[in-house]
């Protein structure tokens, strides 16, 4: 019989237990995945600048009635068309001189102001503080918003995964609304309550709730579609679980990514919807003021008093952008693919 060749002794090599356990330690924490969401998010700059600038905006409009330095609807006609000033100090656009007749002037010494009176952005052509103006005007729009994200995730997810999940006739003729209520202009249907109903935020409200809800229900419905053929899902269901509990459980935990990304989008959507129809004059009404009442306002004496224009349109300009910019993050934080197509 042949003989197996031996290893010598002096091959192996004790290894111990310390070294042993050095070696299989894992060298990073285990993460969660939205914890890992939350590192990628913060990697990128430029979402995390928006999401402070954003924060920011908010924080302000929340606490406007203790930020906002007066009443945003006081009239002062003697203080009408004040150009910015910044306290006692000589800063240029910030002094509260204004170009009369080709000469700059103290317009708060013509106006007859106490000395101590200044306003940060200065007056409109009612003598109203355009700082609160805007800080109130941001309020509204950001309500706007906030009404109409909650419209999307009211109607807009349990829709789509309702027509998702259940498929054939039944998604066929939820699918048949939603063509149907997206060929509606918006216009129009804000010109429809405004018929039933008085303009200002009411109106606006609802006609966004009729119509901004079918972006989101259509990608809940296709996101469930690829979702429902999942072994986990498969498993639920071959376990007797109820279609009620595989959507709580399995079907909105996995749509969260994309209920947060359109959520994003949702928002600057609205707010310029409300700026346009303030701005055409069928949004808010006055004496309130929103953003787009403001723009409406400023555009009017925008030629000789180019301030009143000036400050709405970069708050509402940062909102947009920042808000967009948050959302790009927030797609690449959730889908890490997305950013390499």
């Amino acid at each position: 019989m042949e003989q197996i060749p031996q290893i010598p002794k002096e091959k192996f090599k004790l290894v111990h237990d310390d070294n042993n356990k050095e070696q299989e330690k894992i060298g990073t924490p285990s993460l969660t995945y939205m914890q890992d969401v939350r590192r990628r998010l913060f990697k990128n700059k430029v979402a995390v600048v928006c999401l402070t600038l954003l924060s920011i905006i908010v924080l302000i409009s929340v606490f406007a009635p203790i930020i906002a330095p007066h009443n945003p609807n006081a009239q002062q006609v003697t203080m009408s068309n004040l150009p910015p000033k910044l306290g006692q100090l000589n800063i240029p656009g910030f002094n509260g001189y204004q170009n009369m007749g080709g000469h700059m002037v103290d317009a708060y010494k013509q106006a007859g102001a106490p000395k101590d009176a200044f306003y940060l952005l200065g007056t409109d052509y009612l003598g109203r503080d355009l700082l609160s103006r805007i800080i109130y005007g941001t309020r509204l729009s950001l309500v706007v918003a906030v009404l109409a994200t909650l419209v999307d995730l009211l109607i807009g997810v349990p829709y789509g995964i309702v027509s998702g999940w259940k498929g054939g006739k039944t998604d066929t003729f939820m699918q048949r609304i939603v063509e149907i209520v997206s060929s509606i202009p918006n216009l129009i249907v804000v010109i429809l309550m405004m018929i039933v109903l008085k303009p200002g935020l009411t109106s606006i409200v609802i006609a966004i709730a009729i119509t901004g809800w079918v972006t989101m229900a259509r990608l809940v419905r296709a996101q469930t579609f690829q979702l429902k053929e999942q072994e986990y899902i498969l498993a639920a269901r071959t376990l007797g679980e109820s279609s009620t509990k595989i959507a709580t459980k399995h079907l909105i935990p996995n749509l969260s990514s994309t209920i947060i990304i359109q959520t994003m989008f949702t928002i600057p959507n609205a707010i310029f919807f409300e700026a346009f129809l303030s701005f055409i004059g069928i949004g808010i009404p006055a004496p309130n003021a929103s953003l787009g009442t403001l723009l409406s306002d400023g555009q009017k004496a925008f030629r000789f008093l180019p301030y009143q224009m000036w400050a709405p349109a970069i708050i509402l300009s940062i909102i947009m952008i920042a808000t967009n910019l948050l959302g790009d993050g927030l797609r690449d934080a959730f889908d890490p693919q997305s950013s390499d197509h």
